[in-house]
């Protein structure tokens, strides 16, 4: 059976194997009828232990469906808060459980579907410090991160430890799912040998993702997984699944295993390094090679700057859709694509505060202006989502 999982746990004859209660033979019954699961299969499942990275948007339909589908022992890696702002696809967690730990509103919604799943939860950041400790204990980890630097610490611990990594993304309208760190197959730095420069890729909190999307990639995500444990069928090994949903089409590309790869080819990466400074996101980041540190200013100083009246240009980098959410009065707005055609309509020596949604975006035109010879210009800390928090709480967030 392509795929089976080279785990001495989930291996073992069927005798050895957990055995299934009465209840749980008519839970799993529509598995059951099924020939490529079957008993055994079943069996397999409840033995099997895997590590979800991430309770959000791609961990919400993992842990559902995974746990629905009766694997045995499900880890949860998470150290955040339920927001508001979770639930337009965070399907996990609920109203209720706003301000909760989402470990507790996960542990309950799993336990709720499924009491006979064991949950064992990790509140803290997966860093390179525990990433090895706390996946050594599973057979497979799933990514459900939203950040290079925790897919690039996900794929080196699991080539490290010889533990499958099944890898989902997503942003806007577009998902990737694929299965890496087989025994056989290639890892993510194969595919992506090094990170984008930061601030390039916006967050989803930046740039939006469409509410189902994580439940699609998600979704795709843990059928693999059941896959990888039941060794049947034909896992995304090899291949990245490439989801447009917006205009509903499906591809397939081959991925090879790089022999020159440090992690799975050369083999160099043998200890875990800093992610954070590899992916270019630790706080000393925003000093820029050329201009040295980007200048900021809090939403504060800046209120109170221009209560007084100083003559400072507030720009708006934002799309035109999110000015009709809320907007600071008297900025002018510029896209950030549209930077470059108004430069020669602003005033060099006029100081400039440059905003977007919570300050990526911005950040980035700070540094086009500041080439393009603009020496008074700032970026405001946390845009016009801290804004609206520390100074005008009449403006919605979003």
């Amino acid at each position: 059976m392509t795929g089976a999982l080279a785990t001495p746990g989930l291996d073992s004859a069927a005798g050895e194997l957990p055995s299934l209660e009465r209840d749980e033979i008519l839970r799993y019954s529509r598995h059951l009828l099924l020939p490529e699961v079957g008993l055994d299969g079943q069996r397999r499942l409840k033995a099997a232990r895997v590590l979800l990275v991430g309770a959000g948007g791609l961990g919400s339909p993992l842990a559902l469906y995974l746990a629905a589908g009766g694997v045995g022992t499900l880890g949860l890696v998470d150290f955040d808060a339920v927001d508001l702002t979770n639930l337009q696809r965070q399907i996990l967690h609920g109203t209720s459980d706003i301000g909760r730990p989402k470990l507790d509103s996960a542990r309950d919604r799993i336990s709720d579907i499924n009491p006979h799943v064991r949950v064992e939860t990790f509140e803290t950041r997966l860093t390179s410090e525990n990433a090895l400790e706390i996946a050594r204990g599973f057979d497979i980890v799933v990514d459900g991160t939203d950040n290079f630097a925790t897919r690039y610490l996900v794929n080196d611990a699991c080539v490290l430890l010889g533990k499958p990594n099944v890898y989902g993304s997503i942003f806007r309208f577009d998902g990737q799912a694929s299965v890496f760190a087989t025994a056989d197959g290639p890892c993510y730095r194969c595919l992506y040998a090094e990170p984008p420069p930061p601030g390039l890729v916006p967050s989803c909190a930046e740039a939006g993702v469409l509410g189902v999307l994580p439940g699609l990639i998600g979704t795709i995500q843990a059928t693999e997984t059941l896959k990888l444990i039941l060794g049947t069928g034909t896992p995304l090994i090899g291949r990245l699944l490439l989801v447009d949903a917006l205009h509903m089409r499906f591809r397939t590309v081959n991925v090879r295993r790089d022999p020159g790869c440090p992690a799975c080819g050369t083999r160099e990466i043998r200890e875990l390094i800093d992610y954070e400074q590899f992916c270019g996101a630790t706080p000393s980041s925003a000093a820029d090679p050329v201009f040295g540190v980007l200048p900021e200013i809090a939403p504060r100083t800046l209120a109170a700057r221009l209560a007084a009246g100083d003559p400072i240009e507030l720009i708006d980098v934002r799309e035109p859709h999110e000015l009709a959410i809320s907007r600071i009065e008297g900025s002018r707005h510029v896209a950030l694509g549209s930077l470059e055609t108004v430069l020669p309509s602003l005033d060099p020596t006029r100081e400039i505060v440059v905003h977007c949604k919570s300050g990526g975006r911005s950040a980035r035109a700070v540094r086009q202006l500041r080439a393009a010879g603009f020496t008074n210009v700032w970026n405001l800390a946390g845009g016009i989502d801290r804004w609206s928090v520390e100074v005008d709480p009449e403006l919605p967030r979003y």
